[in-house]
């Protein structure tokens, strides 16, 4: 048996758009959330900004998990742009989501709130995120978002 490791990549904030809502649909209630961009990428292994003009399209099931769908860009100090889409899950007792959708300021210990982020970089020194796994743990916050990266090793 191999156990993966993890090695942190960076953490990410970023500004949001209050959520505009698509309304209820076969399958739960969409809204999208727009990522506003100017956020900071800051690891040891990357470093930059986050480009806005984004969103994240979410659905938010019959039994209350939300499932999260973004499309984003990085654009690394150094000046390249690598595609990212974040596709996962939020979710946490009634009241505490219930909370968060009233815009208050939640621990995020009380949620759970994990992704898989997909990275497509172009060739050269981040050509590496194209050959590697990696999983996230996330902060929602009324108009903004915290994410930590990590590379599955």
């Amino acid at each position: 048996m191999i156990k993966p490791e993890l090695e942190f990549v960076y953490e990410a904030t970023g500004e949001l758009e209050p959520p505009r809502p698509i309304g209820e649909t076969y399958d739960g209630t969409r809204r999208i959330i727009p990522i506003v961009g100017g956020g900071r990428v800051e690891g040891p292994l990357i470093k930059g900004r986050l480009i806005g003009n984004a969103a994240d399209w979410q659905l938010t099931r019959p039994d209350g998990v939300t499932l999260a769908d973004a499309i984003y860009a990085i654009e690394t100090d150094d000046g390249v742009v690598i595609q990212i889409r974040n596709k996962g899950l939020r979710h946490g007792p009634p009241e505490v989501m219930q909370r968060l959708a009233a815009g208050e300021t939640v621990d995020p210990a009380e949620y759970y709130f994990r992704t898989v982020p997909e990275f497509i970089a172009p060739k050269g020194p981040y050509e590496w995120m194209n050959r590697s796994i990696f999983i996230c743990s996330g902060a929602r916050y009324p108009l903004g978002i915290k994410l930590w990266v990590w590379r599955v090793a």
